[in-house]
């Protein structure tokens, strides 16, 4: 395969076709993951008037899944390397599909929570696999894009939720009164979720297995024929098969370093790289804005109907960004990439937060006067392009790709888990944080993690760009792409 002096990513051959086609599968699982992070959106003020509930148990009834996606996260990676990772999807889609039925029809606060905690693990679940399925089967000159597709389905999912949350609460008159059935709006918005759950869950039992798995469990032949099917022409599938056998007899030889265990904290420093990579991507506050962008341009001055708009815009903006980063990621590679993202991010939200400082009234009806309103909308959708175009895809492709074959679907477990540990953190502090700080308060100490995100990418993020995945070693440096 060629490549450019530029270093600039190879064409598809027609031969990737399919490798194309079984990450976009495997990434349904993405559409899940943000489906059910913004479903809950449009739901939240219906769900705390049906339930009686205070800000504090709103916050916690909202980020309570997020707990069960760390489990999922956390279980998922293991479970992948006993059962295969197809198998491990169909459960993730099974988790999902009954706790949406459950949450639309939570009888009270913590039936909800319940059934909310079972969706957070099959969403867990498929947040683990999807990467690392998609690592494994993707040509390494096309992995960045094929990995950046997870979070183009993300994004995707938190559009259909916001536009579905849209559509249940204008033609009801508000997402409290009665929709189809007699049933209120916002417990469609949950039921709605087993279309999703249902696709996947069928893709899921179609789909080949992992070539590194069926490798691990004596079967290279099996991996043979799945690789004739993703690679291109110039690239010997029994080749690659032999590089997976011999990592794998590796890693049998040094089982005793097969465990996360190291000298830093008692993890290895690459596993550290992947777990902050995975917090400072949820601490910038992303998920504020669309957990609760509908609360929180209703508080700027939009009425009900005309925020569940905004919000669906923002989410639509979000995806067209994503586009910018799966056509760059294997061109520029991906530490350049991140930088700018953490300038922008850090930009944008210091100017929401400066915009906040100019609000009156109290925090529950707070008003931007003149044209600060408008000022906090465009930066809080500038702040989600810098997003979108840079940690939002960027972190996933690079939980997929950098850590040694031996530890990949733990170490990725692991980091994913406390991704969500970190989502919860903010999803949960946030109203009561806007209550007692207003908004100032929550976006300026979003800025502080942005910034602070630069500076690790810098010092620690590995540049993977071209590398195989049999040369992945673990390092926190940057390494030189394998020639091709």
């Amino acid at each position: 395969m060629t490549q450019s002096a530029a270093g600039s990513a190879p064409e598809r051959h027609p031969d990737h076709n399919k490798a194309v086609a079984l990450a976009i599968a495997a990434a349904v699982g993405g559409f899940l993951f943000g489906f059910d992070s913004s479903v809950i959106n449009g739901a939240v003020d219906a769900i705390e008037d049906t339930f009686e509930l205070n800000a504090t148990l709103t916050g916690f009834a909202v980020a309570v899944a997020l707990l069960g996606c760390a489990f999922g996260a956390w279980a998922g990676g293991r479970l992948a390397d006993r059962w295969g990772r197809p198998r491990v999807m169909l459960l993730g889609a099974i988790l999902f599909f009954v706790s949406s039925l459950g949450s639309g029809f939570a009888f009270a606060v913590w039936d909800l929570i319940f059934w909310r905690i079972v969706g957070g693990i099959g969403i867990g679940i498929a947040s683990v696999i999807a990467p690392a399925y998609i690592a494994e089967i993707a040509p390494a000159a096309m992995r960045g894009r094929l990995g950046s597709l997870q979070q183009l389905a993300i994004t995707l999912g938190i559009f259909a939720a916001l536009l579905s949350d849209a559509l249940f609460a204008n033609l009801s008159g508000g997402a409290n009164e009665p929709s189809l059935f007699g049933l209120a709006a916002w417990r469609w918005m949950f039921i709605v979720a087993v279309i999703p759950a249902t696709v996947y869950g069928v893709l899921a039992m179609r789909i080949p297995e992992s070539p590194r798995y069926l490798v691990a469990e004596g079967r290279p032949e099996e991996a043979v024929k799945v690789l004739s099917r993703v690679l291109g022409p110039d690239e010997d599938p029994r080749a690659r098969v032999r590089d997976i056998e011999k990592t794998i007899e590796t890693d049998k030889a040094l089982a005793d370093q097969a465990s996360l265990r190291g000298p830093a904290l008692g993890l290895l420093p690459i596993v550290w790289v992947g777990i902050l990579l995975s917090v400072f991507q949820q601490f910038v506050g992303i998920n504020v804005i669309f957990y609760y962008s509908t609360t929180l341009w209703q508080a700027v001055g939009f009425d009900e109907s005309d925020s569940f708009i905004v919000s669906v815009f923002t989410s639509v903006t979000n995806v067209v960004v994503t586009f910018i980063a799966i056509a760059l990621i294997d061109k520029v590679g991906r530490r350049p990439i991140l930088l700018t993202g953490s300038l922008g991010m850090t930009a944008m939200l210091g100017v929401m937060a400066l915009a906040f400082t100019q609000s009156v009234g109290p925090s529950d009806d707070v008003t931007l006067p003149g044209a600060w309103g408008p000022i906090a909308l465009v930066a809080a959708n500038l702040f989600v392009v810098f997003f979108g175009a840079s940690w939002g895809p960027l972190v996933w492709v690079l939980l997929g790709e950098m850590f040694p074959n031996r530890i990949r679907a733990v170490a990725l477990g692991v980091a994913a888990a406390c991704q969500w540990i970190a989502n919860f953190l903010i999803t949960v502090s946030f109203p009561p944080m806007l209550a007692a700080f207003g908004a100032t308060g929550p976006y300026l100490m979003y800025a502080v993690f942005a910034a602070l995100s630069f500076f690790f990418v810098l010092w620690k993020v590995p540049e993977t760009k071209g590398v195989e995945l049999e040369d992945m070693k673990g390092a926190t440096r940057q390494r030189k792409p394998r020639a091709t």
